[in-house]
């Protein structure tokens, strides 16, 4: 049993998509389309930067959507992949905006619009300099919760951003608060790096840009989806529409419990982890959280090609 991922912020990278997009005129036209609904040139900078424009949230949100949305596409129409044989989709953070879409829940159009206003949002909800997020490295999720609970810091926040897979938590929070928990984790000799993030995400600092999205996406159509889409929020499966508007609103400042996500499919029999999208990040998690897992991830013509043969899809 399979399941379809779709990676968030932090897979970027100028020229993701390329392969696809010279090769498929239907990837061009999805290209060209997000370029006329956000009314500038995302797909230049996609294809050609500069990075330091591709790094802006407001600008990396809908990129990644309009990759994975253009992988998706080529896999289903020019090399026939049946999806329905697929159980779950499950999209981290942003991601959960491509699974909606490429399980038709939710208009690729409106998905770009929410996107980039979801990331205008986040970046305004705190100003730059003002946050930071590290990841811890090797320890479980309760231990960390442990440290968090007794490390008390008056300074402000520090909370669970996300919790991607046994070793590997993220913490968001004001940016005095984590450099003070980075000494405190330092002289424990646990293990976190800097993330190089222009503000902290998925943590309670991200309220304002909650409240500022809960119109747009209220007022969204969303439909019910043709696959079970497994939030970031709960962990489980949802396919009603106004609780998954209502988990897209509490996701933007919220854990994302992607690791808990993973094991929810794992238990529900998924076996086989499939990556659309730029980077292998969700591919390793998997790969870390569900032992003797089948992973992929799809970047290229020759990776599609692989899973059909190993798959049988």
């Amino acid at each position: 049993m399979s399941a379809l991922l779709f990676p968030g912020q932090g897979s970027q990278v100028i020229g993701m998509g390329s392969e696809f997009y010279s090769n498929f005129d239907l990837v061009k036209k999805i290209f060209k389309n997000a370029d006329e609904v956000l009314n500038y040139p995302i797909s230049k900078l996609i294809l050609q930067g500069p990075e330091e424009q591709l790094q802006l949230t407001q600008n990396t949100q809908p990129a990644i959507l309009t990759v994975s949305y253009s992988i998706f596409k080529v896999m289903k129409t020019e090399f026939n992949i049946n999806f329905n044989t697929f159980k779950y989709f499950a999209g981290h953070s942003l991601g959960e905006y491509s699974a909606l879409v490429c399980s038709e829940s939710l208009a690729i159009n409106d998905a770009l619009y929410l996107l980039h206003e979801r990331g205008k949002a986040m970046q305004a909800a705190v100003p730059v300099g003002k946050g930071s997020m590290i990841a811890v490295l090797g320890l479980k999720i309760k231990e960390i919760k442990d440290i968090l609970n007794k490390y008390k810091d008056v300074k402000g926040i520090c909370e669970i951003a996300n919790d991607n897979a046994d070793g590997q938590v993220i913490i968001s929070g004001n940016k005095e608060s984590i450099q003070s928990l980075q000494s405190f984790l330092k002289g424990k000799k646990i293990k976190s790096i800097p993330l190089k993030v222009s503000a902290p995400f998925h943590c309670s600092l991200m309220k304002p840009a909650a409240d500022s999205m809960k119109e747009k996406i209220n007022i969204t159509e969303f439909k019910k989806p043709l696959f079970k889409i497994v939030n970031n929020v709960t962990a489980k499966a949802e396919e009603e529409n106004n609780n998954i508007k209502s988990l897209l609103i509490d996701q933007i400042s919220s854990t994302v419990k992607w690791r808990e996500s993973l094991i929810y499919m794992s238990n529900a029999g998924v076996n086989n982890f499939i990556e659309i999208g730029p980077g292998k990040a969700l591919t390793g998690m998997a790969k870390r959280t569900i032992k003797n897992s089948n992973c992929f991830s799809i970047n290229s013509i020759a990776d599609i090609k692989k899973i059909q043969n190993e798959l049988k899809i």
